[in-house]
């Protein structure tokens, strides 16, 4: 009985928040791309990155090493 109510709760939490998990906003991308050299084709790959991923499509995420 807890076992079915525990899943039963992680499954509605899960589709409530399923849409809004991945969501990047234009604000977000254009802070993210002022460190950048070229500050429009950063602005350029990320939307067109968010477009992809609402779609459905896979993208790659790069991995950039934390410097201390």
């Amino acid at each position: 009985m807890k076992l079915s109510l525990n899943i039963s709760i992680f499954l509605i939490v899960f589709l409530m928040t399923e849409g809004e998990l991945y969501a990047l906003t234009d604000y977000k991308i254009k802070k993210i791309c002022k460190k950048e050299k070229r500050e429009l084709t950063c602005i350029k790959n990320l939307k067109e990155k968010r477009s992809n991923l609402q779609k459905g499509n896979l993208i790659e995420i790069p991995v950039i090493p934390y410097k201390r």
